[in-house]
């Protein structure tokens, strides 16, 4: 034993740090340094925890608010959202009309928003009842708010087509059925022609005038453009049947023209012997010689194709159809009709009525004269015109003649 003792004197060890089965140094410190982050995990854990609790609770109340009372706190009420359905959402069918705003125009037609989807169009020619080039000329602009028909829909994007001149429509049919029940003369614009009778233009709408229909003898094509009084005969929306009669309107216009009134009239042409005067859809003859009280050499001195006049109404055969007017008879002093024509229209009614009280007043004293020379009749003469009777058959307050109808001018 001494002897191996001996032999590993002179060895040299290394360090026990060095060998591999050496503990490392301050392994007590690395135990501790282990220790401290398990404390720091469960700490937080405990503050996740905590968070989450206080998480649940918050939805857990909530949830108990929607339950018990959903509007607590909540200015839109269910009445707010009723109203907001009702606003955005309408009936998009074919023939619905909705209510939309202008906000582009081009040269085709209108876009229109409708809170639909997608924006709507209006094209140009819906734009309209009457035919026209732009949306503009019927003051279709950026901001217009208007009722449109929905009439179809684009396939391509989904948007709607609308239309103006459907409403139009109906609305046209409608004012034409009031005009036929009052029976009052309108004017429509002849457009077109065919073999049986005219086509004129009255609301917007188009009508047949037959021939048999119309009291002059003009040919169609004189009558294109010209504008004729009519009278409803037939208004059906539903068959789409429109007719009109010249020949009843003319007859009512006659049946207004008195001895001695005073109407508007146009100056429609000018012959030597005197002016063609339109009068309502009735020509009269304004002779030369009713011009004026001097003497006109030239008529085109005085008036023009289109001139817009009063004239007085001097004779009427209605069998011939035809009128005999004066603007001769209403001037103040003669020669204004030459001087001051404007005067002559502002005091054509007062010279009228002048004129009528002398008519009247001729035919009073022809009346008398023809008593005086028939004492038999039984009948008077006051000095107010009242002729009184004689006789006891007759009414005590007597005739009134005053109001005698006018007579024509020889």
């Amino acid at each position: 034993m001494a002897s191996l003792a001996q032999q590993f004197t002179g060895l040299r060890c290394p360090p026990l740090s060095s060998s591999r089965f050496s503990v490392k140094p301050k392994q007590t410190q690395k135990v501790g340094a282990f220790a401290s982050p398990i404390v720091s995990a469960v700490a937080v854990s405990n503050a996740q925890t905590k968070d989450r609790l206080e998480l649940k609770k918050m939805f857990e109340d909530a949830y108990e608010r929607c339950r018990t009372a959903p509007m607590e706190g909540v200015s839109f009420t269910v009445e707010d959202f009723q109203n907001a359905l009702e606003k955005y959402d309408f009936d998009s069918e074919l023939g619905t009309k909705v209510k939309g705003t202008v906000f582009c125009t081009d040269g085709n037609g209108a876009l229109v928003d409708i809170t639909a989807k997608s924006s709507a169009y209006l094209p140009v020619q819906e734009a309209s009842i009457h035919k026209i080039k732009h949306v503009e000329e019927v003051g279709i602009v950026p901001g217009l708010r208007e009722e449109f028909m929905i009439i179809g829909e684009n396939e391509a994007d989904d948007s709607l087509i609308l239309s103006l001149r459907s409403i139009q429509y109906e609305l046209a049919w409608e004012r034409c059925r009031q005009l036929q029940a009052e029976d009052v003369v309108v004017k429509g614009k002849v457009v077109g022609a065919n073999k049986g009778g005219v086509v004129a233009l009255v609301e917007g709408l188009r009508g047949f005038v037959p021939f048999s229909q119309i009291s002059s003898k003009s040919i169609a094509e004189e009558l294109l453009d010209k504008e004729l009084p009519l009278k409803f005969v037939e208004v059906d929306e539903e068959q789409s049947r429109l007719v009109f009669s010249n020949r009843k309107a003319m007859a009512d216009s006659q049946a207004q023209l008195g001895i001695g009134s005073v109407v508007l009239g146009t100056v429609q042409s000018l012959k030597p012997y005197g002016a063609f005067i339109d009068i309502g859809g009735i020509n009269g003859l304004l002779h030369v010689s009713q011009i004026s009280h001097d003497r006109v050499s030239d008529i085109a001195t005085v008036l023009q194709p289109g001139d817009t006049l009063k004239v007085m109404i001097l004779s009427h055969d209605r069998e011939r159809g035809r009128v005999s007017l004066s603007t001769k008879k209403l001037e103040p002093t003669p020669g204004d009709m030459i001087r001051n024509p404007t005067l002559v229209f502002e005091k054509a009614e007062e010279m009228a009525q002048t004129f009528r009280q002398r008519i009247a007043q001729a035919e009073a004293m022809a009346r008398a004269d023809m008593l005086r020379f028939q004492p038999e009749s039984g009948l008077t003469l006051s000095s107010d015109g009242i002729l009184g009777p004689l006789a006891s058959d007759l009414p005590a307050e007597g005739l009134d003649l005053s109001d005698v109808p006018e007579a024509e001018e020889v």
